[in-house]
């Protein structure tokens, strides 16, 4: 058994527990991350304009998120396995709540910068930590689809920001659109005091009565005791190995899962998706159509983004989680090679504007199928127990650090006067080009088994 220092014990674990409502709970922080990840999309086209905002300018202020993010995503590394994933998602909301407030009232482009970072830091701690909550709660048949609750999550939250946008741009009220982020800060706050912790975190605290109550509201009466049997025995053998530290990552056993969950996390950022995500809008105006209609077709981008997002849940399970990054390969390449060809070749500006929207809405819809809501499912799954805490963190860490190099650099990439927006298409089309080799040559099939499975197979 670990021999880490207990932590102090929550409150009982609620009778006949709904698991749709862990679930749920479970998943809204993902609307946080979306939410954050798309509001600025609609901000920029307002503040640009008040600000006088340059193309550095923009970066800065869109990867700003991702600085505080990083931090956040670090920090959770060891918070997961002190104090369990459930209290760091509750300390992860109460930070959203100050930086919101704090950036629906900056004075001026500085102080929103900087508030801005520190909401990031809330971001990084839900981001890192959700995905092993939901791991670490569902059965290994379903485990896929309930993971991929995170990112439906944060493809509901990227739509509701695009909707706000689009409803407030008009009247100039950004400081309203950051002040959207409350709402879910405050119910997931509230929501997850009432939840329970991770039968996996528990055990590996010695609180197996605790663990099996949550096992017994989320499983079958007779595979309680199966899965308390096999955490155990995982827990067994992870005894003599020290826990929960980052450089215990890169131990031979664990080395080639940080490796796939470092490849999924940068591949999924430098695919190019938080440059659509966040620039979508201004992108739009500086191809000739009006801030209105471009925000109202960011909105037909956030209900693809859902729709795809909700198809994955019924098929994860079933088609596995290698074949729908592929797919998601083959779609974005082609997709993105089109619209840089579109983008340099056509030159009507009504032709233009609509061939972008179809052709990045594809985009986001391969996306969806593949990187958008398999990377989060498969990063929680990899990892050891006793690494899984800090590997999640680590992943989080770099997949952040790769938002933020693709936000800042992406506005200046897409005003050079060689590149451009074209140029820009092409590139991301080419990282991925390259990401469906390197997926079909070293990410593994995680589907249908359980985490401990897993862990035991890789040892061998």
């Amino acid at each position: 058994m670990s021999q880490t220092t207990a932590a102090p014990r929550s409150p009982s674990t609620p009778r006949g527990t709904n698991p749709v409502t862990l679930y749920a709970f479970g998943a809204l922080g993902g609307i946080l991350f979306g939410y954050d990840l798309g509001v600025i999309a609609g901000i920029l086209v307002v503040v640009s304009k008040a600000w006088q905002l340059s193309g550095p300018d923009k970066g800065v202020l869109t990867a700003s998120l991702s600085v505080g993010a990083m931090v956040g995503a670090g920090l959770a590394a060891r918070l997961t396995g002190r104090v369990g994933r459930r209290r760091t998602i509750m300390a992860a909301g109460g930070v959203v709540i100050l930086g919101t407030v704090a950036c629906a009232l900056a004075p001026g482009f500085g102080a929103l910068v900087a508030f801005r970072t520190v909401l990031g830091l809330g971001i990084g701690l839900s981001s890192a930590t959700v995905p092993t909550y939901l791991a670490e709660l569902a059965p290994a048949r379903t485990r896929g689809a309930m993971g991929s609750l995170n990112q439906i999550f944060i493809v509901s939250g990227i739509l509701i920001a695009f909707l706000v946008g689009y409803w407030l741009q008009p009247a100039h009220q950004w400081r309203w659109m950051f002040a959207g982020a409350l709402v879910p800060a405050v119910v997931l706050v509230v929501g997850l005091s009432f939840l329970p912790e991770t039968p996996r975190w528990l055990v590996d605290r010695g609180r197996e009565d605790e663990a099996r109550a949550v096992l017994a509201a989320t499983r079958p009466a007779g595979e309680v005791e199966a899965e308390l049997a096999s955490i155990r025995e995982v827990i067994r053998r992870d005894a003599a190995q020290p826990g929960h530290r980052v450089r215990d990552l890169w131990a031979p056993r664990v080395r080639p899962m940080l490796l796939v969950a470092l490849l999924l996390a940068v591949g999924q950022q430098f695919s190019g998706v938080n440059a659509i995500n966040a620039y979508f809008p201004t992108m739009l105006v500086s191809l000739g159509l009006t801030a209105n209609t471009a925000l109202l077709s960011a909105i037909v981008l956030g209900v693809t983004k859902l729709a795809f997002t909700a198809w994955v849940v019924f098929v994860v399970d079933r088609w596995g989680r290698k074949p729908l990054l592929l797919i998601g390969n083959a779609v974005m390449v082609a997709t993105l090679a089109l619209t840089g060809w579109v983008v340099t070749h056509v030159h009507d500006k009504g032709s233009l504007g609509l061939l972008t929207v179809v052709l990045l809405v594809l985009y986001l819809a391969g996306y969806e199928l593949g990187w958008g809501a398999v990377v989060w499912v498969m990063t929680a799954e990899v990892f050891p127990l006793r690494a899984r805490g800090a590997g999640t963190g680590v992943a989080a860490v770099v997949l952040w650090a790769a938002t933020g190099v693709i936000t800042a650099v992406y506005p200046i990439l897409s005003d050079h006067h060689h590149l451009g927006i074209g140029g820009a298409m092409y590139l991301f089309a080419a990282v991925n080009a390259a990401l469906f080799l390197l997926t079909g040559r070293l990410v593994p099939e995680t589907k249908g088994r359980s985490l401990e499975q897993i862990e035991l197979d890789l040892r061998r």
